[in-house]
């Protein structure tokens, strides 16, 4: 028998921090995203170049990001655009691997969350895609609500794979599957993730779940039996997108998460003292 494979942890501080009510000082944030990254996640999700009225709480990334020392790192680091000029400055960052878009299913959502459809939403993934190749970065777009959504448009898991299908061909390699809501069953988890990773098997598909502290075994153990070995999490599963909803459903609890797939054999690459101390960190950081 095999050994289980290797699992790549997104650890998401950004999606912990920016919903959260309290205003938490730069320095707050450098000291915390310094902790993370000595952890060995495969990527931390650490800030957003997007209108700080919209979330004020990420208005300072580029403050962050001056004061991080990422080169010494092994951890990629991501931040999440939602237009072309967030998209421009984020690329003025050589250290940065990742720009993370946001596309939703829901038009609704969509609307929400960049100020524009889904037809412009698709345009704007093109020309991001342009500008991430022509610096050496890569894009990875979310598809958000990729299992249901709470505004009552309509939704089936074809149209999920229509939209991916309309996005591959810009030469996206990295699609992360989100259940923006936590609406996802196991079983779509399971069968959307199948789906999707047949219909595309060159690009690495992720997850980006979020559920009740009692709901997340599940889903994680469906993903993982579709094959996926990408998850995204925030330490004490703090988190979620205020665009989406009034009352969130948390991110995943990365230390429940760590201590789970170890148990069941998998390798993580994290550091278990480090991660200690940047839980803790967490605890304060989010009282």
């Amino acid at each position: 028998m095999s050994a289980p494979p290797f699992i790549k942890l997104i650890e998401c501080p950004r999606d912990a921090m920016q919903g959260f009510a309290r205003t938490i000082p730069t320095a707050e944030k450098v000291a915390y995203l310094r902790s993370l990254l000595s952890v060995g996640f495969d990527t931390l999700d650490l800030g957003s170049f997007v209108s700080p009225k919209a979330i004020p709480q990420m208005a300072d990334t580029a403050d962050v990001l001056r004061q991080l020392p990422l080169q010494e790192s092994r951890s990629k680091q991501l931040v999440i655009v939602a237009n072309e000029r967030g998209a421009r400055e984020a690329l003025s960052y050589a250290t940065i691997h990742y720009l993370g878009f946001p596309f939703s299913v829901s038009e609704t959502f969509q609307q929400r969350n960049t100020r524009a459809g889904r037809e412009e939403a698709a345009s704007l993934v093109a020309t991001i895609q342009e500008l991430c190749g022509a610096s050496h970065h890569q894009l990875v777009v979310y598809l958000s609500m990729a299992f249901g959504n709470p505004y009552g448009d309509p939704y089936h898991q074809e149209e999920v794979l229509e939209w991916a299908d309309r996005l591959v061909p810009l030469g996206i390699s990295v699609f992360s599957l989100a259940d923006t809501v936590g609406m996802a069953s196991p079983d779509r988890v399971y069968e959307l993730t199948t789906a999707f990773r047949k219909a595309f098997p060159q690009v690495e598909t992720g997850l980006h779940l979020h559920a009740n502290p009692l709901g997340w075994k599940e889903k994680v153990e469906a993903g993982l039996q579709a094959g996926c070995t990408r998850f995204d999490a925030a330490l004490g599963g703090v988190g979620g997108c205020p665009m989406a909803a009034d009352s969130l459903v948390s991110n995943l609890n990365m230390e429940q998460l760590v201590e789970w797939l170890t148990d069941k054999g998998h390798s993580t690459g994290i550091d278990a003292a480090q991660l200690k101390i940047s839980s803790a960190m967490a605890k304060q950081l989010f009282s």
